[in-house]
């Protein structure tokens, strides 16, 4: 299939953010294209390939297993060609080009605000973020579609680089008219008549909750999955039931005091954030400063944020000099 001469550079950009999404709509939205003009670079290259890339089934727009592969494929090809104007630009100054920054969605509470604050001070650098679960971040990884990503546990499935950025403690969080709400140190099996309402499987969180789960030898009574941290929080504020969830997700309800954190045994759940990049990959240098700016400035901005919530003051800087330690051994 020689089809090679007949693809453009907007072509496959036009597909990857149109897969991304899975709608034309909000493609030509991202991309200030017109509704039209997408459906026809979708439909060209569709030709040019030889086979279908979307389908439609019950008015609902999909990827075919064709444009499952081909997703992959073009990822790269724009990953590679970004790398390279990346490398060019470093040659001219190092405070300006492009970054792509991928955030674990636990994360989207705390890292647009020091985004925010790195774009003040680097206004030529465009940044550009993508959201998603553990696992949508490991695929933009292995994609080459991101430079850098924002999470919680580094991917021993990958060849990567993670550096621990700041604590991240995992909180139980229940409706303040709980009956254990306000109650000192209990064990998680008085919780095993509760409902507990996870994250979808493949995200972190949902994984620290499994994990405590083994730990403690528990069988929550009723596990119900919801498909974002919002959801669950509302969902544990309309009394469903409880959750396991990032203390860094909870600024506005727990100053509002929405809902409790519980004082179970073994929590808060002791992790770090991380950031992460292949370690094949050549970070230029504005991607190299970036990656300064949050080791510098990420557990400082969450002390002075999460400081009247954290239980134990000053563990902050114990856990996290702990997972420097670890990774420099």
């Amino acid at each position: 299939m020689n089809f090679v001469r007949s693809l453009t550079l907007r072509q496959l950009q036009i597909f990857v953010v149109a897969s991304r999404y899975t709608s034309f709509a909000r493609a030509a939205e991202e991309l200030h294209l017109t509704q039209p003009a997408v459906s026809m670079q979708i439909h060209q290259l569709e030709e040019a390939v030889g086979l279908r890339l979307f389908e439609r089934i019950s008015r609902k727009l999909s990827l075919t297993e064709a444009g499952e592969r081909f997703s992959h494929h073009a990822s790269r090809i724009l990953g590679e060609i970004k790398d390279a104007e990346d490398a060019m630009t470093s040659l001219k100054q190092a405070d300006s080009g492009s970054l792509a920054v991928g955030i674990v969605s636990s994360a989207t509470y705390f890292a647009p605000k020091l985004l925010a604050m790195y774009s003040h001070i680097y206004p030529k650098v465009d940044v550009h973020f993508s959201v998603g679960n553990r696992d949508a971040l490991l695929r933009l990884l292995q994609d080459n579609a991101i430079d850098l990503a924002i999470m919680g546990r580094p991917p021993p499935e990958l060849d990567t680089t993670s550096e621990p950025l700041a604590w991240h403690p995992q909180v139980v969080i229940a409706p303040v008219d709980h009956p254990l709400a306000g109650a000192r140190r209990f064990d998680l099996q008085e919780l095993r008549g509760d409902t507990f309402l996870l994250r979808e499987p493949g995200s972190g969180t949902r994984m620290a909750a499994e994990d405590m789960f083994r730990q403690h030898l528990f069988t929550p009574a009723k596990v119900v999955t919801l498909g974002s941290n919002e959801t669950i929080k509302q969902a544990v504020i309309a009394g469903m039931g409880v959750s396991l969830i990032s203390l860094h997700t909870l600024l506005l309800e727990l100053r509002t005091k929405e809902l409790a954190v519980l004082d179970v045994n073994g929590t808060p759940i002791e992790r770090t954030w991380q950031i992460v990049h292949l370690r094949a990959k050549q970070l230029s240098p504005t991607c190299m400063i970036f990656r300064q700016f949050l080791l510098e400035e990420a557990a400082a901005y969450l002390e002075r944020e999460y400081a009247p919530f954290v239980p134990l003051p000053g563990k902050s800087a114990k856990v996290l000099q702990k997972a420097v330690d670890d990774a420099s051994a």
